[in-house]
Formats: C-alpha cells, structure tokens, sequence
C-alpha cells in the first residue's frame, strides 16, 4: 500500500477528507468574494487597475482582459513599470496574502461545522457561507469567533 492510497481510496476514510478539502477552498473562496477580507478601500483587482492606468493604456490596451492575460501584459514590461504600478501590484499581492491567512483560519476554525452540518451543501455562489448563517444557533463559539475576527459576522 502506497503513502497516498489512503487518500485514493474512500474506505479507508479518504474520501471524507478529499470532501472536506473541497468544502474548505469552496468556503474559503465564498468568503473571499462575499465576506469583508480585505481591510483596504479597494480590492486586489483595483488597486492594480488604478494604480497602472497608464501603463494598462500604454503596453496593454490591446490585450483581452481575462486569464491573467493583463498581468502577463504588465510582467513582459516589468522594466518599464512606474513606482505607482510597482506599488499598487505590491499592495494587492499584500491584500491577497492577508486574504488567504483570514480565510485560511476560517477554514480551521470552521472545519467541524462545516462537516457536520454543510457537508451536503454544493460549494459555490455562497451556498457555504449561507449554510454556516442558517446554523449560527449550532455552530461553534470558535468558528463564530472566526467569522467575527476576519469581519465575515458581528
């Protein structure tokens, strides 16, 4: 038997955890994208779109936006980037690693409650984060805690 068999296999208990992995990224980027993660005016994609105006104008405009195609754009022009898009692209990967470290503690505080009372909820467009709401009388005071800390809940 092979060191990841057990993960493979849903008999001998893998399966639950490949399910709740799943649980815990579809959570996590529930919350990215409707929780208040972020502690800046701007989101991430803002702060890049207005802090390299110009050079979006000037090296990029013909470039279809989508796919990470724009910031591909702006990497084969990395020498000719101003201050300001140099900081702006600083700040947003800032805002993202605050971001994964929020929804990462999230995602431990809550692992339980997720389990026991979403695991047959379908991740995605919220379904997670509405699952945790409606058993706020059941879930835990660590995962409340959680959600209160990262500015998800009051």
């Amino acid at each position: 038997m092979g060191r990841g068999d057990d993960i493979k296999n849903p008999k001998k208990g893998g399966g639950s955890m490949r399910h709740t992995m799943v649980l815990f990224l579809s959570f996590s980027l529930a919350v990215l994208f409707t929780g208040n993660v972020f502690a800046a005016d701007k989101g991430p994609v803002e702060t890049v779109l207005d802090g390299c105006k110009a050079e979006f104008k000037t090296y990029c405009k013909d470039v279809t936006p989508g796919e990470g195609r724009l910031l591909a754009c702006l990497y084969s022009y990395e020498d000719k980037l101003s201050g300001r898009c140099e900081y702006a692209l600083y700040d947003a990967a800032a805002q993202l690693e605050r971001a994964v470290a929020a929804l990462t503690y999230v995602a431990n505080e809550c692992k339980d409650d997720l389990k026991a009372y979403c695991s047959s909820v379908k991740p995605g467009e919220g379904r997670l984060v509405n699952c945790i709401d409606k058993n706020k009388d059941k879930i835990t005071e660590r995962c409340k805690q959680a959600l209160k800390d990262v500015g998800i809940k009051k």
